[in-house]
């Protein structure tokens, strides 16, 4: 029996190079069932999990991966299973005290379940359930293997993970929150985020906002601190790794940002106008799940087939970050070009228009037909839905909308252009209004002051409970009843006079689109964190960095990096609203193939510089995962997204009405 932590890596003495994802896949696979293959345990096994513990095998590995590495059966440890003592059994389990007590209950006694168990953990278990185990003499000859895998955390993205906590908002900003469900939430979200880096063989430089008192007179609440609290934990956390991994680098190499939702409440609300966005703001989808109506193979009514907008899919790889109005030409130009250049797609067109066709045409039809129908099936799925987007954008007036939301985060419209647009569009959906005044709540708390924002939320017909979501915005800024001036409502998030333009246009980037100028506050502090020029006295970091000298780091040079990113930025801005197109020419390789996706997923990552994870407490947005593949590019290091839960905006909505409520209660509510 042995009890350690695995010794691979992709980083910190590492030979290869491996992005995110690939780690928490081959960990799983290799490192933890593969290692189980030995020469006393060669025949196939039982693979035992608990709830958690599947939800991060799956968000890495599919069924055919595990099958692969002789797992003839997946159980749940708590169902009642069939005895099986001719076969060998691998648990993948929290280290929790009811997880080792089924554990127990199967290997102990003159009769257990299975024949030899490997047991591996998914976070540090404590001394006194190791002690535990081994108390139980019946068990230990029958153990295999005792390891801390260290993989609590769930990649929902190449370059993303979240701790799956979808109700972290409620429990640490809540005016009814309690400190036992405080500290709860706070010590999981620390376990899974140092998990990262126990799996990446990875020590960062912990930074973290730090609380901001209104004035000196008052004491920083609960929540006020807990950025600073998290970052305290995962360090700690992480410390502890130093000494207890074999080969855990002593020395930093790579950069931790943790945030919280305060830092940008517009980020959530404002219409994303990309295809991965609006996707999943307009459309009624289930997580990645997409609904999509294809032709009856027996002539009859379309049937529904449900398919999976992720990574595998190449041409989602290519659009997903791209606007909606670049996706939807350059899917026009791909099913235009494959059709040009595809024979059975030629052929059956030719049919179509009445041409007769030889033996030898149909001979080529039908040879070629089941790669046309496989390669169409992809273009027209994508050609679909963004068809289905565009009409939803047109019957709602988004463009309109969106244009005065963007103009109001530039600070080019204020008070009258809100009152304006919600006197002569009173059709408007009571969301979008609500998320408009959001908007302008952000951008001009002075606004929302006193009786200005019952009128405000009267002239756009919103209840009292859509008042309450506003009101509520203030909780995640750190304002609680006893800061509070008067009993009138305010929106101050702290105590700095609020600028009227809650974005400045980025300079050197030229905006070719309508409507993407708009960008998360991520993407400044990631680019300042790179240059090191992050405000300390708002950025704490918990193991302050001395100045290095001159030369490389372990992967990259930090200065060399932000003198790269430094010398590709123009002087002066080129980004203007007047000059945008909504649409525009753009030639596509050809009809199927996805060019960017390929460069992307050729990207040499040797040469890139040590890693910067971002850490969003209350959960990121679609917005805030496409700053981090697009400044993994501009920056040549790769920016990893990581935060409790990717959240829409009518869920961030409804978390924002929970923070005032007595009970928290998300049952029901469609996550």
């Amino acid at each position: 029996m042995s009890f350690s932590d695995s010794d691979s890596s992709s980083h910190g003495g590492a030979t290869e190079y491996k992005i995110f994802r690939q780690v928490s896949r081959d960990r799983l696979l290799h490192e933890m069932l593969g290692s189980t293959r030995t020469e006393k345990s060669k025949s196939w096994k039982v693979l035992i999990m608990d709830k958690i513990t599947v939800k991060v095998m799956s968000h890495s590995c599919k069924m055919a991966d595990i099958t692969d590495q002789e797992i003839s059966l997946v159980e749940d440890l708590f169902r009642r299973r069939e005895p099986l003592p001719s076969m060998d059994v691998i648990y993948f389990i929290q280290p929790t005290k009811e997880n080792i007590v089924m554990f127990l209950s199967d290997m102990s006694g003159r009769e257990p379940l299975y024949r030899k168990a490997f047991v591996f953990f998914s976070s540090p278990i404590p001394k006194e359930l190791v002690n535990h185990i081994k108390s139980d003499t019946s068990v230990l000859p029958r153990i295999g293997a005792l390891r801390e895998m260290n993989l609590e955390y769930f990649p929902t993205d190449s370059q993303a993970f979240t701790t799956d906590q979808e109700r972290a908002m409620e429990e640490l900003y809540g005016t009814f929150g309690n400190a036992r469900r405080f500290d709860a939430c706070l010590n999981i979200m620390a376990t899974r985020i140092a998990t990262v880096f126990a799996s990446l063989k990875e020590l960062p430089f912990v930074r973290y906002r730090s609380a901001k008192a209104l004035d000196e007179s008052t004491e920083a609440t609960p929540s006020d601190l807990v950025a600073t609290k998290l970052a305290a934990t995962v360090w700690d956390m992480i410390s502890k790794y130093k000494s207890s991994i074999p080969n855990f680098p002593q020395k930093e190499t790579c950069d931790l940002l943790i945030l919280d939702r305060s830092v940008d409440q517009i980020a959530p609300v404002i219409h994303e106008w990309t295809y991965d966005a609006m996707c999943h703001d307009l459309l009624d989808m289930d997580g990645n799940k997409y609904m999509h109506e294809v032709p009856s193979k027996t002539g009859g009514d379309p049937e529904k087939k449900e398919v999976l907008l992720e990574d595998n899919d190449p041409v989602w790889l290519e659009l997903r970050h791209t606007h909606i109005a670049d996706a939807s030409e350059r899917l026009h130009d791909k099913f235009t070009n494959f059709a040009s250049k595809n024979k059975a797609a030629q052929l059956q067109q030719s049919a179509r228009e009445g041409n007769e066709l030889s033996t030898r045409d149909l001979q080529k039809m039908v040879q070629a037909l089941p790669q046309y129908t496989e390669q169409v099936e992809k273009i027209s799925l994508h050609v679909e839905i963004a068809g289905k987007i565009n009409k939803i954008i047109k019957e709602m007036g988004l463009r309109g909308l969106g244009q005065l939301e963007q103009d109001l985060v530039f600070g080019d419209a204020g008070a009258k252009e809100v009152i304006n647009y919600l006197r002569t569009n009173q059709d408007t959906t009571p969301e979008n209004k609500l998320r408009l005044l959001m908007i302008y709540a952000s951008v001009y708390p002075e606004k929302f002051e006193g009786d200005k924002a019952t009128k405000l939320m009267q002239l756009a017909k919103l209840s009292s409970e859509d008042m309450k979501v506003v009101n509520n915005m203030r909780l995640l800024g750190g304002s609680s009843e006893s800061k509070k001036t008067s009993s009138s409502f305010s929106l101050k998030f702290n105590a700095a006079k609020t600028k009227q333009a809650a974005r400045k246009d980025r300079i050197g980037e030229e905006e070719t689109w309508q409507l993407f100028r708009f960008y998360p506050m991520m993407e400044e502090l990631i680019e300042n964190l790179n240059k090191g020029e992050l405000p300390k006295n708002e950025y704490s970091c918990i193991n302050e960095p001395i100045p290095a000298p001159q030369g490389g780091s372990l992967r990259g040079n930090r200065s060399s990096s932000a003198q790269t990113s430094q010398s590709t930025t123009a002087p002066h801005s080129m980004r203007s609203r007047r000059t945008a197109n909504w649409g525009r020419a753009r030639h596509s390789d050809d009809g199927y193939s996805s060019d960017s996706a390929l460069r992307g997923a050729c990207t040499d990552f040797k040469k890139m510089g040590q890693r910067i994870f971002v850490f969003m407490i209350g959960g990121a947005t679609r917005s805030e995962l496409r700053v981090c593949h697009k400044l993994t590019t501009k920056l040549r290091r790769e920016v990893i997204l990581g935060t409790t839960s990717i959240i829409e905006s009518p869920q961030y909505i409804t978390k924002l009405k929970l923070l005032s409520e007595k009970e928290l209660a998300l049952d029901g509510f469609k996550i």
